[in-house]
């Protein structure tokens, strides 16, 4: 047996080709929620008082140790439970980070 075939039994074995790869696509930095000022605060209650059902919106909000960002159809607007619901996505009044849409003014 040559020098060459007798190193190949000692080298690492990858079981799972790609694994490693998949593993670091799905590591996600943690971010801690941001504590909005109140001047802010009213500033989103404002904005989201204007918001009505079936318009379209792009809201900023925090899930899960990070800010993500969804647009789409106002299906419904629950102020005594404070959610918000974007097609089928769920959002609490305190996730909230920003709201943007066309007939939604900035002060």
């Amino acid at each position: 047996m040559s020098r060459e075939e007798r190193a190949k039994q000692f080298m690492p074995f990858a079981a799972l080709k790609g694994y490693p790869d998949a593993l670091r696509k799905k590591e996600k930095i943690v971010v801690p929620k941001t504590e909005l000022s109140e001047e802010y605060r009213e500033e989103l209650d404002r904005k989201l008082k204007q918001v009505q059902k079936n318009d379209i919106i792009t809201v900023v909000y925090y899930e899960k140790n990070e800010y993500l960002k969804k647009t789409g159809m106002v299906s419904r607007i629950d102020e005594t439970a404070r959610v918000l619901k974007i097609v089928n996505t769920k959002i609490s009044f305190e996730d909230i980070y920003d709201i943007s849409g066309d007939r939604i003014q900035e002060f």
